[in-house]
């Protein structure tokens, strides 16, 4: 399949965790700080804006939450250990968020500037030592905001982390769908191709040096160029032309005509995704018995579009006792294969009218 930034992790959830720092910490945090500084020195009329050393003591008070966010909530979802998340979710943050606290006072209480802050600060110190143990009525309201802002990064870094992980899973699938269904593609040609070599060999055709150069043409593009994901629509016209002629040599009477009309370039397809519905035709085609029978096709873009439609006289119908045919294999290729490549971006019409067969294939490119 063909790669682009969808197959790359998002990078939303480090945006919304940098927005989280710069606006609930930066901002709301520091205005609690700053307020807290200014009801012990009674400045109050102060603006809440001139101390940018404020919003550092602010991250750095916050620095207690990451590992419980970063790595508590993750692990314990994932091991879907919600109990003890609970547990811990009470534990930890009241415990930490007190430490952090501690630490944080007596760091920037060497440091600060102005005066009012170094005062705030070792205030704040004394009086956080001393509440250690017991309870910081100070920082419940705190610690439940630090808790609602950083829970809603955790689930959101969860949130699409799966969803990046069932993404590859379904690309692997995916991947694995299309390996099947081209392991069972190949052979299904390479039998068909050798019926007709082998009828051809019986009478002593003059055509069967020309038709086992179509043959080996036609099956380096099955063995090689079809392990690609994509490959250039000329590439895939060259393969359907060849295998037109390989039919036509075959059935020299019959009217067997393939046409590619204004085709784009560049445009890629999926290799041999044409085919299943070309072997059909031949398959079931009247031309078997009849040199008045006809196989046509014709590959045609229009805006946006790629249009592929395929007609042939059909065989009679047999008798309602004569036993079915083994087969089926090329019409659930293609449709797998339509719904893997081309999800909602497809039209495929099979119909069977007058004694012909028509199958018309629409892709939205």
């Amino acid at each position: 399949m063909q790669h682009d930034a969808a197959d790359r992790p998002s990078r939303f959830p480090l945006i919304f965790e940098i927005l989280i720092w710069a606006l609930y910490v930066g901002l709301y945090k520091y205005a609690q700080y700053m307020e807290q500084a200014m009801s012990f020195h009674r400045l109050a009329g102060h603006s809440n804006f001139p101390y940018p050393q404020l919003m550092g003591f602010a991250l750095v008070a916050t620095l207690y939450i990451i590992p419980y966010y970063r790595w508590l909530v993750p692990r314990l979802v994932r091991r879907q250990r919600y109990v003890l998340l609970g547990l811990l979710t009470v534990l930890y943050p009241w415990w930490a968020i007190k430490l952090n606290a501690v630490l944080a006072h007596g760091l920037f209480r060497f440091f600060a500037e102005p005066p009012v802050l170094a005062g705030y600060y070792q205030r704040r110190y004394a009086l956080d030592l001393a509440q250690l143990p017991g309870i910081a009525n100070g920082y419940i309201s705190l610690l439940f905001t630090d808790l609602l802002a950083f829970g809603c990064v955790a689930f959101v870094r969860l949130a699409f982390e799966n969803e990046y992980r069932r993404r590859h899973l379904e690309k692997d699938h995916l991947a694995l769908q299309l390996d099947q269904l081209k392991s069972q593609l190949q052979p299904h040609f390479l039998f068909n191709t050798l019926n007709s070599i082998y009828g051809l060999s019986l009478v002593g055709s003059p055509e069967t040096p020309r038709f086992i150069l179509l043959l080996s043409e036609l099956m380096r593009y099955v063995l090689y160029d079809s392990g690609k994901d994509y490959i250039g629509l000329p590439e895939e016209v060259t393969f359907l032309e060849n295998y037109f002629e390989m039919e036509q040599r075959k059935y020299p009477g019959a009217s067997i005509r393939f046409a590619a009309h204004e085709l784009p370039e560049g445009l890629q397809v999926p290799p041999l995704l044409l085919l299943p519905l070309v072997e059909n035709s031949f398959k079931h085609g009247r031309h078997h018995f009849s040199d008045a029978a006809m196989v046509q096709a014709t590959l045609s873009a229009r805006p946006g579009q790629l249009h592929f439609v395929i007609e042939n006289d059909m065989l009679p119908a047999p008798p309602p006792a004569s036993p079915r045919r083994s087969g089926g294999i090329g019409l659930v290729n293609i449709r797998q294969r339509l719904n893997l490549y081309y999800p909602a971006a497809h039209e495929l019409q099979v119909t069977e009218h007058d004694g012909r067969y028509r199958a018309e294939l629409t892709l939205s490119l």
